[in-house]
C-alpha cells in the first residue's frame, strides 16, 4: 500500500490557485508559487496521481444558455434499509437535472439541488421522481432566489493553518 502523500505549503498554494483558476497556464502557476515550470509540473502531476485533484471544469453561466431556476429539496425516505438508500441514490444519478445530492443526518435523509427551466418543469420532475417509487416519504422545496456565495473551501484553514 502506498503511504498517503503529505502536502506542504507549496502544494496547498497550487491547489488553492487551481480551485479558482483551473485554466491558469503551467508557467503562470509556477511563477505564482515560486517554482520552476518543471518542478511545478512534477508537483501538479503528483497531486493529480494522488487524487487531490479530481478534475478540471468550466463554470458555465446557465442563464446565458436558457432561463433556469434552482431548487433545493429536502427529502425524507419512507424506509431506512441499506437498499432503500441505494435505490434513491441510483435514481438521483440517473436524473440530469439533479446536479447535487448529499446524504445528511439529523432527521432528514438527503438534500438535492435541481435545475429546471421554471416551476412547472421542476414540478414535473418531482412528479416523475415520485412515480418512480424510489422511497420518498416527504419532500420540501426551497426556491433559490439568488446565489449569495459559492466559493472554494479555504484549504490552509481546514488544516488549521492561517492563510
Amino acid at each position: 500500500m502506498i503511504p498517503p502523500m503529505k502536502l506542504d505549503d507549496r502544494d496547498l498554494q497550487i491547489l488553492t490557485i487551481l480551485q479558482g483558476e483551473g485554466r491558469i497556464t503551467k508557467a503562470a502557476l509556477a511563477g505564482r508559487v515560486s517554482l520552476s515550470p518543471a518542478a511545478c509540473w512534477d508537483r501538479l502531476k503528483r497531486l493529480e496521481q494522488a487524487g487531490f485533484i479530481r478534475g478540471y471544469r468550466a463554470e458555465v453561466a446557465l442563464e446565458k444558455i436558457a432561463p433556469v431556476s434552482h431548487f433545493l429539496v429536502q427529502i425524507e425516505l419512507e424506509s431506512h434499509q441499506a437498499g432503500d438508500f441505494q435505490r434513491f441514490e441510483d435514481a438521483m444519478w440517473a436524473i440530469p437535472q439533479v446536479i447535487r445530492c448529499v446524504a445528511v443526518g439529523g432527521g432528514v435523509d438527503y438534500f438535492i439541488e435541481v435545475v429546471a427551466g421554471d416551476v412547472a418543469a421542476y414540478q414535473a420532475l418531482i412528479d416523475e421522481i415520485l412515480e418512480r417509487r424510489v422511497g420518498v416519504k416527504r419532500y420540501f422545496t426551497f426556491v433559490v432566489t439568488k446565489p449569495v456565495k459559492d466559493a472554494p473551501p479555504p484549504l490552509a484553514r481546514l488544516r488549521g493553518e492561517e492563510n
